[in-house]
């Protein structure tokens, strides 16, 4: 612990150290000192790590690293989602409060819809639907809003739409988990109860990870695509001024992934993100708030591991403090 302690007090100090004199000579060397310590910590993942991470106001270099590769989305993907709601908002071709019916049929395991309202008779606002989708990763919120969207191929061509290109949305929730598991048809949770009864490895494959799902070009992005995507739409350039406050507020509210980017974040820090899980992948994407009232969006991505969740967790976490503070202070 004090040696983590130490290091993250004198980190500022080297990056603080670069940002005197001349800029010209400054800016080179202290790119090659984040990008080296980004490529150490991200060794603590286990797997392949791709990074892509600038100043939400462009001011700076950028912070890359395996930026261009191919990452699956998991659940992060309900960020480009998100983006084309708010779009439709936008329009005029649906409303926040908009009720939607939550049919049994369309029930895929998550933390709040399915598990609590067990009975038939669900509808929701877009609303209440766009918050546990963002802030507690509710699947079958997802699939709702999926459904409302016009389906995969519309949230991609909203992503395309942005100048996002390498980013693609395949199936919903319900589909790739299916796929995933290998699993039939009938409802999720049954299907996955029987699957698992004849096969208990499926148990602990979700933490695992899976050639096959990892070498699938469906449902990926690339670190830099994220990072794109979510500039614009916290800077405005996306959605109206009205659904980016909207969008925003709830990504600050985010309840899942608190040892991933706010993980080693000061007090006081204000992290706007979505996580995603699946296999070997562990993210987190979003904006972790600056002292000088901007942010630096940042798009954390791990896939391939057999590390402990934890131990991919942390290497996020020690990430985005390394990416938060040369920003703070070398830029």
């Amino acid at each position: 612990m004090k040696r983590n302690a130490m290091r993250w007090l004198c980190l500022p100090l080297v990056f603080a150290a670069l940002s005197v004199g001349e800029a010209s000579a400054a800016a080179p060397v202290a790119t090659k000192a984040v990008d080296t310590e980004v490529e150490r910590l991200a060794a603590g993942a286990g797997g392949v790590v791709g990074i892509a991470a600038w100043r939400l106001d462009g001011k700076g270099s950028r912070v890359l690293f395996n930026a261009d590769a191919s990452f699956p989305m998991a659940s992060t993907y309900k960020v480009p989602l998100a983006g084309k709601i708010f779009d439709m908002v936008d329009k005029g071709q649906i409303r926040l409060d908009t009720m939607l019916d939550v049919p049994q049929e369309m029930m895929s395991p998550s933390e709040v819809i399915a598990d609590r309202f067990i009975h038939s008779g669900v509808s929701l606002s877009v609303h209440n639907l766009l918050e546990v989708m963002l802030t507690q990763s509710d699947n079958t919120a997802t699939d709702v809003l999926m459904k409302a969207a016009g389906g995969p191929q519309a949230v991609t061509a909203w992503a395309r739409a942005q100048g996002v290109t390498a980013m693609r949305v395949d199936r919903d929730t319900n589909r790739l988990l299916r796929d995933f598991y290998g699993l039939g048809e009938g409802p999720l949770t049954e299907a996955f109860d029987k699957a698992a009864k004849a096969e208990p490895s499926l148990l602990t494959k979700g933490s695992k990870p899976d050639a096959t799902f990892d070498a699938d070009p469906r449902d990926t992005a690339s670190p830099a695509a994220m990072a794109t995507l979510l500039t614009r739409m916290f800077a405005g350039k996306a959605l109206s001024p009205e659904s980016t406050k909207a969008f925003t507020a709830i990504m600050e509210r985010c309840r899942t992934g608190a040892a991933r980017l706010p993980g080693q974040m000061p007090p006081g820090t204000i992290v706007a993100h979505k996580t995603g899980t699946i296999g070997g992948t562990v993210n987190d994407v979003g904006m972790v708030s600056l002292p000088d009232g901007t942010g630096v969006v940042i798009a954390a991505y791990v896939k391939t591991s057999a590390a402990p969740t934890a131990d991919r967790e942390r290497a996020i976490a020690e990430i985005a403090r390394t990416i938060r503070d040369y920003f703070l202070f070398a830029n």
